[in-house]
Parts: C-alpha cells; structure tokens; sequence
C-alpha cells in the first residue's frame, strides 16, 4: 500500500494516470504530453508500474501502457472501511 501512496503523491504520475484514463499510450506518447525528459516519464512509468497503478505489454518495438483498476479497487475498498455510518 505504501508503494501506491508513494506512486500517487506526485503530481506527474497522477497526470499520467488521467491520460491513461482515456486510452493506453506509448511511453513516446505519454512523454510528449510534458515537458520533461524521456528519461524522467520512464522512471514515473517504472514507479507507477511497481505500485501496480499501470501494466505494461511490449508490441514490437513500442512498449504500451495502461491504467490497471484492479490496485485501484482495493485501494477504495481499503479506504471505505473506515468510513462509519453515525
């Protein structure tokens, strides 16, 4: 859970999140969206991909990236629980 946490605190790293809301992309694509070094999106990519927020499937030479819900359904579920009813 810590790692989720870590993966979301960055302002970047969420905003890659919203995009990949829309659609998967190419981590060339997700880098042309911010005025950052390549390098820099990989390593977000790579820590995004640690907490379990996005998954990763090599086409060739092009490394696709999407959103993955399952880490973000029991992150909810984590949180709902301490929600109480008064």
């Amino acid at each position: 859970m810590n790692s989720i946490f870590k993966a979301l605190n960055d302002p970047t790293r969420r905003e890659i999140l919203e995009l990949l809301k829309e659609k998967d992309l190419t981590a060339g694509e997700i880098a042309d969206k911010f005025s950052i070094s390549k390098p820099s999106i990989s390593h977000h990519l790579d820590l995004l991909r640690q907490a379990g927020l996005v998954e990763s499937v090599k086409e060739g030479q092009f490394i696709y990236y999407s959103l993955s819900t399952t880490v973000m359904d029991e992150m909810i579920k984590w949180i709902m629980q301490f929600k109480t009813l008064k």
